[in-house]
C-alpha cells in the first residue's frame, strides 16, 4: 500500500534525548537563517533505515541534518512496512526546519523476504506530486522479470525552478543484476514517455554501477549509457561508498532537453558527511556506507 502525506507527524516512540533536543534546537537555528540559492536534488542509500536507527539518536540527529539539505530527497533501502521509523523521521525533520516536507512512499519491493522502500522527502511548500506508479516490469513488454526492486516513478511539480514539471525514477539495482537493470531503465524511460509525454527525467539512486558490478566492458550493453541523449551526471571516477572502497555505485542520470538545461553546471556530486560532520569511519558507516548524491536546478 502506498503511503503519501503531506502532515507532520506525531511519534509514538521515546521522547529524545536532552542533548538531542539541544541538537535539534541550534539546527533549527541554522536552517531559520539559511537561504537557497538553488534547489537541491538528492538520493540517499541510507542502508537499511528502520526503527534501529530512528532510535538511535547519534545517527537519525545526522541522518535528519542530511535530508534538510534538500528540496527533493529519495531514500533507499528503507525498511519500514509500518511507518514506524518514517513518522517520527518526518517529525524531527519537520521540527529543525521553518518549512514543511512531506513524503511519498512505495509498496515495499524485492523478491527476498526483506523488502525495501523508495522514500521520497519533498518540501510541500514549492513542491507537488503530479501523479506517481510503480513500474511492473514482468507485466509489460516482455513479460521478463527484470528488476528486483520496481523503480517507483513520480511526476513533481515546482513553483520555484527554470523547469516546472519533471519526473524522477529512483533505483536500488540488485548487485548481480546491474548489468540487466541499468539497461532495462531505457524500457522505464519509453514507458514515461508513452504514459505522460514527457522526456524530462532523472534517473538517480544506488545503481551499484562499478567495481565488480559493472565493468568497462559492460558499458555497450546498457543503453541509458550508449545513447547520448541520456546525460550522466557523476562520472565514472567518483567515489560514493564511505569505506576504503573507491566505486562510483550511485548515481543521477537525466534526459530532456529542459531538464538537462535546468542543471546547475557544476553541481552534481557526493555529499561527504563524514567529512562536513566530523565522523569517524566507524561513526559514519553506522549511517551508511554509502554518501548522498545531488544535483542542483536552476531557479526560475
Amino acid at each position: 500500500m502506498l503511503y503519501y502525506s503531506s502532515s507532520i507527524f506525531t511519534s509514538r516512540r521515546r521522547r529524545p534525548s536532552i542533548m538531542s533536543l539541544a541538537i535539534l534546537y541550534l539546527l533549527s537555528v541554522v536552517f531559520l537563517f539559511s537561504v537557497g540559492s538553488a534547489f537541491k536534488i538528492g538520493a540517499f542509500n541510507i542502508q537499511i533505515f528502520g526503527d534501529t536507527k530512528m532510535n538511535k539518536d547519534s545517527c537519525s540527529d545526522v541522518i535528519v541534518q542530511i535530508l534538510a539539505r534538500y528540496d527533493i530527497v529519495v531514500v533507499q533501502e528503507v525498511r519500514d512496512a509500518d511507518l514506524s521509523a518514517v513518522s517520527p523521521l518526518m517529525e524531527k525533520l519537520n521540527s529543525i526546519c521553518n518549512h514543511n516536507y512531506a513524503y511519498v512512499i512505495s509498496d515495499p519491493l524485492g523478491r527476498q523476504s526483506h523488502k525495501e522502500q523508495y522514500l521520497f522527502i519533498y518540501r510541500s511548500d514549492t513542491v507537488s506530486v503530479v501523479d506517481f506508479y510503480h513500474y511492473h516490469d514482468h507485466c509489460m513488454y516482455s513479460g521478463v522479470d527484470v528488476f528486483s526492486r520496481e523503480p517507483f516513478v513520480i511526476k513533481f511539480r515546482s513553483t520555484c525552478t527554470a523547469i516546472q514539471e519533471f519526473v524522477m525514477v529512483p533505483l536500488h539495482a540488485a548487485p548481480k543484476d546491474a548489468v540487466k537493470e541499468l539497461d532495462a531503465l531505457y524500457d522505464v524511460y519509453e514507458d514515461i514517455i508513452k504514459e505522460w509525454q514527457t522526456d524530462n527525467i532523472l534517473f538517480l539512486g544506488d545503481f551499484n554501477s562499478d567495481c565488480s558490478y559493472v565493468k568497462k566492458k559492460d558499458w555497450d550493453k546498457i543503453r541509458l549509457r550508449t545513447d547520448e541523449s541520456f546525460l550522466w551526471l557523476i562520472p565514472d571516477t567518483m567515489d560514493t561508498t564511505v569505506s576504503h572502497t573507491h566505486c562510483a555505485y550511485d548515481r543521477i542520470v537525466a534526459s530532456g532537453y529542459e531538464m538537462q538545461e535546468a542543471i546547475v553546471p557544476g553541481s552534481a556530486g557526493v555529499f561527504n558527511f563524514q567529512e562536513d560532520h566530523g565522523l569517524t569511519e566507524e561513526e559514519a558507516l553506522s549511517i551508511s556506507d554509502h554518501f548522498p548524491v545531488e544535483v542542483d536546478l536552476k531557479l526560475a
